[in-house]
Order: C-alpha cells, then sequence, then structure tokens
C-alpha cells in the first residue's frame, strides 16, 4: 500500500515545447495524470486556451476521453511535450459546403454500448475505415447480419451445385419480396389491379382520360 502511494505522489519533471516563437519551459507533473488535468496545468502555465490546446506525447496526440472513460497517462522524467494550439476555422460564408461533408460524417450515438464504443473505435482510430462502411455496419441490424452471414456460407454450396446464377436471382427476388412493406387500411396502390374494383389514383393518365381530353377539345 505504501509504495503504490509513493508511486502516485511521485513528481517528474517534463519540457514543454510550445510551437511558434517561445522557449522550451519545464514543469513539475505527477507521475500519473489524466489529459484532461494534464491540459488544465499546461494551459496555465504557457498561458494559451484550453479549448483549442493541443498536446502530443512520445509522437501521439492525447486525448481527454476515449470509449467514454478519462484517459490518464504516465510521464517520465525529462519527457517531452509538444504543445500546440489549434487554429481557428475560417468563417464560412453562405456557399460553404463543409455542413454537407459533416453530414456524411458517422457518429456513435453517445447512449451506445460498451462493445459498440470499442468496436467503432477500433475500426475508426485502427483500422481507418471511412465513414460511410461505419455506416453500414452499424446501422444494420443484428437479424440482417445474421442473414447476411447465411447468405455466404449458402453461397459455395450453391456454387458447388451448379446453382450460382439461380441463386444470385432467388436472392435478388427475395431483397424485393421483403422490402414492399404493407399497406395500411385505406392505402391505395400506385397499380389500380391491385386495388378494390380496379380503381386509379387521381390524375392518373390512361386511354379513356386520354379520349375524353380529345373529345373535350383539351388537345
Amino acid at each position: 500500500m505504501g509504495m503504490e502511494e509513493q508511486e502516485l505522489e511521485k513528481k517528474v519533471e517534463i519540457v514543454l515545447k510550445t510551437i511558434g516563437p517561445a522557449r522550451p519551459s519545464r514543469l513539475l507533473l505527477p507521475s500519473s495524470i489524466k489529459v484532461r488535468d494534464l491540459r488544465r496545468l499546461v494551459a496555465g502555465n504557457v498561458n494559451l486556451p484550453i479549448e483549442n490546446l493541443s498536446l502530443v506525447l512520445r509522437g501521439c496526440a492525447l486525448c481527454d476521453m476515449k470509449n467514454g472513460d478519462e484517459v490518464s497517462v504516465q510521464l517520465n522524467d525529462g519527457d517531452s511535450l509538444i504543445v500546440a494550439v489549434k487554429p481557428k476555422p475560417p468563417v464560412k460564408d453562405e456557399y460553404d459546403n463543409d455542413d454537407d461533408d459533416e453530414d456524411l460524417k458517422f457518429r456513435l450515438p453517445h447512449s451506445s454500448s460498451r462493445w459498440k464504443k470499442w468496436l467503432y473505435t477500433f475500426l475508426h482510430d485502427n483500422l481507418k475505415l471511412p465513414d460511410v462502411v461505419l455506416m453500414v455496419i452499424f446501422t444494420l441490424s443484428l437479424k440482417a447480419w445474421l442473414l447476411i452471414t447465411l447468405w455466404f456460407i449458402l453461397a459455395p454450396v450453391a456454387h458447388r451445385w451448379d446453382l450460382g446464377p439461380l441463386y444470385i436471382l432467388a436472392t435478388g427476388f427475395c431483397l424485393i419480396l421483403f422490402n414492399l412493406g404493407k399497406r395500411q387500411a385505406g392505402d391505395i396502390s400506385a397499380y389500380s389491379i391491385f386495388n378494390e374494383d380496379f380503381r386509379e389514383l387521381p390524375g392518373t393518365l390512361n386511354a379513356d382520360r386520354l379520349d375524353r381530353d380529345i373529345r373535350a377539345g383539351q388537345f
């Protein structure tokens, strides 16, 4: 217990290297510290705005949170911490399309489970998958993923029995069939053959409508 307390209370001296004309400075800190507290102490030492402060330690940018948990770092005596201030974004004009680009970026909801957050971090940060792929992965339901897995399992079987083309055609028909949806009571189909008494939608153009318009002199 005493060794752990000594380890927590151990102080180390690190070198702050601020990008710009400022000279390097030294700062005395606990050896184990949360990134959020480190950012606050560094901002107070170099007199820079904390909201735009970026910290780089041993070639890696430090983040306050990861997978919903606060991140801590282990500092060694003599470590160099690079401090930079993020530039302010340019003023957007009415023709700027950055909002459209933001809409294409996938963001995991805050209410997601821990394993989903871990999987998202692994796929996004480690594998560098694009946002479109991440959107497909996380928006499909578990049932859809089971059906996709089953399809890939049965595909070699169909190929072995020379049923590949039929297997693909059957897949297409199944996709159409299961995506038709269900009509609510009172809804009218765009195709009159499916409606009661072959009732048509208002404004439907057919031979009778053309004949009436011709006889009325509207052409």
